[in-house]
């Protein structure tokens, strides 16, 4: 069975964008990424958020703006504590978002 997931960070430029590529061409899942700012890359939709089995948020502030845009998807939201300080692709960033993934269950 297929997982979808959702990576969200402010911008979709750096920490989501990486993530998703990561992912996106693993079997057995399909992957979007979008930002809560209003000038996002791609902003995250209400669409998004159904569409999504499980949804990765970088920072406690993406898990409450995809609160406001769909309160029920709650339970399906994990935070990954992982700062605004990396650029797109940046080892270090690569690196912790493998780790914080395989604590939630997703190896890469």
């Amino acid at each position: 069975m297929t997982q979808k997931i959702l990576f969200v960070c402010t911008a979709n430029l750096d920490r989501s964008k990486t993530a998703e590529d990561l992912v996106k061409d693993r079997p057995g899942f399909q992957v979007r990424s979008g930002g809560t700012w209003e000038w996002a890359r791609r902003r995250v939709s209400a669409e998004d958020i159904e569409w999504a089995d499980r949804i990765f948020v970088m920072e406690d502030e993406h898990k409450e703006a995809v609160l406001r845009i769909s309160p029920e998807a709650r339970g399906k939201i994990a935070v990954l504590d992982i700062p605004d300080v990396y650029k797109r692709g940046e080892p270090e960033l690569v690196a912790l978002l493998k780790k914080r993934l395989a604590d939630q269950g997703i190896a890469i």
